[in-house]
């Protein structure tokens, strides 16, 4: 397992091409967004994603699976996006925001049978780069404080890397992050978006 650092804001544009190696090789990594760290890898790999539907215990045929796009457009690739939908996503996105869409047929044969897809554009420079670079957005998952044991105010990678060090491939540390999750809200009816979970931001309606 390797470990990148990365201090304040400032991207590393030669470690950010490290992590989407790893990424299109088949790797999982642990990386910073707008709340807490997530465990990521390429979205349209298939094995992939089962290695973190295994490392998760993820069921994909009962539990909603959430993909990290770079931008809206990127993300209009894998969801259906109507007028109102984007609208309010536009609203709040970039964000610390889930929303709940339609699934495309672009995404790979994990998601057949799942009607919908989560959908995040972190408001954070590294998520947002890796997506950018890769092209395509990373089938993403929330490292909670239960997950790993700790019950610290504020977490940052290094505990998250000594927890998963048998499953993972890199791990970009960026300091300390949130221990609230995204605002999920479902948006399958974008006429009546109804938000399922609190985090740490209030939806701009």
């Amino acid at each position: 397992m390797k470990t990148l650092k990365i201090y304040g804001n400032a991207v590393n544009g030669r470690y950010i091409e490290q992590a989407v190696e790893a990424l299109r090789e088949g790797g999982v990594i642990v990386y910073p967004t707008d709340t807490l760290y997530a465990i990521g890898c390429d979205a349209l790999n298939n094995r992939a994603i089962e290695r973190i539907c295994r490392i998760k215990d993820i069921d994909p045929r009962r539990q909603h699976l959430s993909i990290t796009c770079a931008d809206l457009s990127q993300a209009a690739r894998y969801a259906r996006i109507d007028n109102n939908a984007f609208d309010l996503m536009r609203r709040n996105l970039p964000g610390p925001f889930t929303f709940i869409l339609p699934a495309s047929t672009n995404l790979p044969k994990v998601f057949k049978g799942r009607k919908e897809v989560g959908i995040r554009v972190p408001d954070d420079p590294v998520a947002h780069a890796l997506a950018e670079a890769l092209g395509n957005p990373l089938l993403t998952t929330s490292i909670y404080l239960e997950d790993i044991n700790a019950d610290m105010s504020d977490i940052a990678s290094l505990e998250i890397a000594e927890s998963y060090a048998s499953d993972i491939t890199m791990v970009i540390d960026a300091g300390p992050r949130d221990v609230i999750g995204s605002t999920v809200v479902d948006l399958s009816d974008s006429s009546s978006p109804e938000i399922i979970r609190e985090g740490r931001q209030s939806l701009n309606l």
